[in-house]
C-alpha cells in the first residue's frame, strides 16, 4: 500500500491553501476504481462496445462532445470527501449506491457524445429538442409524472432532454429488461426505455459506427492541470450553492422577528401553528408547487428553532410581513429556479 499523501494531516485551514492540481490524486487506488469497474463490467455484460474513460475533474460531468466521464477530484481520498462534508455540507456521490447512479449517467451522456443520438429526428420525437434552454436548477418538476423514469433524485430526467435521455440509460443499465418493462409498465416512460434498447441494440451491430471526431476531444477541467486553490474552489462553489446552506436566511429571520416587544411565543411556534393557511394561500397566488412552499417553510422553521428566535407581539404586522417574505421568495424562485439572488 502506497504512502499516504502529507496534506492527509493538515487542518482545513492550512489544507485550503493547497492547490488542487499539488494534490495529486488519482482513479487508481481509490475508492472510485471499484465502482468505475463495476459499470464497466455492466456495461460489458450488456455486450456494449464503448466503456467510456473516467478522469478526475472538477465535477461530474461528461464534457460536450466527447465519450469521456469527470469525476470530482474530492471522491479520490477521505481526507478530500471530509474537506468536501464540511465546506458544502454534503459530498454528492459519496457514498457507493450514490456514485453508481452518477457514473451511469454519465455513461449515459458519454454514449450520446459518442454516437450523436440527440442528432436524430426519432430521438428528439421521443425526448424532446436538445436545443431548448437549460437551466439544471430551474426546472419545475412533477412528482407524479409517468413521463419519465426516477433514477437521481428530485425527478432530474424531468430538467432536459438531455438529462432525461441520461437518465433512461442509467436504468437501462442498471436494470434488466424483464425488470425495467414491469417497474414501468404503462409508463410513457417505457417508451423511452424501449427507445434507449433499440439504440444500444444498433451498437452492438455497428460497434465500430462512433464518429471519429469524438474520439480526440481533450479531457476538460482536469484535476491534475487545475491551479486553483481549494480555498478558491470552495469560494465560487458555495456562492454558486448558497441557498442550501442553513444561514442564508438568518439575516432575513432575525429582521423580521426581532424587533418590537416580545410575547410568549417563539418565532417557531408561531410559524408552526400558521404554517398550512399560510402556505395555501402563497400557492394559490403565486401558482407555485405546494411541495416546493411546503420545502420553504419548513426549512424557515426549522432554522427559527435553531436560532432561538422570539416572536413580537404585534402578530398582525409579522404576518403581513412574514407572508410578505415569503412571497417573494416563491416568485423569486418560480422565475431563476432559486429562493434568493446571489451577487
Amino acid at each position: 500500500m502506497s504512502a499516504e499523501p502529507s496534506w492527509v494531516a493538515l487542518s482545513d485551514e492550512e489544507l485550503l491553501k493547497l492547490r488542487i492540481c499539488d494534490l495529486h490524486v488519482r482513479i487508481e487506488g481509490s475508492e472510485l476504481e471499484p465502482c468505475v469497474a463495476r459499470v464497466f463490467a455492466e456495461i460489458e455484460e450488456r455486450g456494449l462496445p464503448l466503456k467510456p474513460p473516467a478522469y478526475l475533474g472538477d465535477e461530474w460531468f461528461s464534457p460536450a462532445g466527447s465519450p469521456l466521464i469527470a469525476m470530482p477530484f474530492f471522491l479520490a481520498h477521505p481526507r478530500l470527501k471530509q474537506l468536501e462534508l464540511h465546506q458544502m455540507l454534503e459530498v454528492e456521490g459519496g457514498t457507493e449506491e450514490w456514485c453508481l447512479q452518477l457514473l451511469r449517467h454519465e455513461c449515459g451522456h458519454a454514449y450520446d457524445h459518442a454516437y450523436g443520438f440527440s442528432r436524430r429526428e426519432r430521438w428528439v420525437q421521443v425526448f424532446g429538442s436538445p436545443d431548448i434552454d437549460y437551466d439544471p436548477d430551474a426546472y419545475r418538476p412533477r412528482p407524479y409524472s409517468r413521463s419519465f423514469v426516477r433514477h437521481l433524485p428530485n425527478w432530474y430526467a424531468q430538467a432536459h432532454p438531455d438529462e432525461d435521455f441520461a437518465e433512461t440509460f442509467a436504468v437501462w443499465l442498471t436494470l434488466k429488461p424483464e425488470e425495467w418493462r414491469l417497474q414501468y409498465r404503462e409508463w410513457k416512460a417505457l417508451e423511452k426505455l424501449e427507445y434507449v434498447a433499440t439504440l444500444m441494440q444498433e451498437i452492438r451491430e455497428a460497434p465500430s459506427s462512433m464518429p471519429a471526431a469524438t474520439k480526440t476531444r481533450g479531457r476538460i477541467s482536469e484535476a491534475s492541470r487545475l491551479r486553483r486553490t481549494l480555498e478558491k474552489y470552495y469560494a465560487a462553489k458555495r456562492k454558486l450553492f448558497a441557498q442550501d446552506f442553513p444561514d442564508v436566511y438568518d439575516s432575513d429571520l432575525r429582521a423580521i422577528f426581532e424587533k418590537g416587544d416580545f410575547g410568549e411565543e417563539s418565532a417557531a411556534q408561531i410559524m408552526r401553528r400558521v404554517q398550512y393557511r399560510l402556505s395555501a394561500a402563497i400557492v394559490r397566488w403565486t401558482g407555485q408547487h405546494k411541495y416546493v412552499v411546503d420545502r420553504l417553510v419548513r426549512s424557515l422553521i426549522t432554522r427559527a428553532n435553531e436560532l432561538k428566535l422570539r416572536a413580537p407581539r404585534d402578530q398582525a404586522m409579522l404576518m403581513i410581513e412574514l407572508a410578505a417574505y415569503l412571497s417573494s421568495l416563491v416568485t423569486n424562485h418560480l422565475h431563476t429556479g432559486k429562493f434568493k439572488r446571489f451577487v
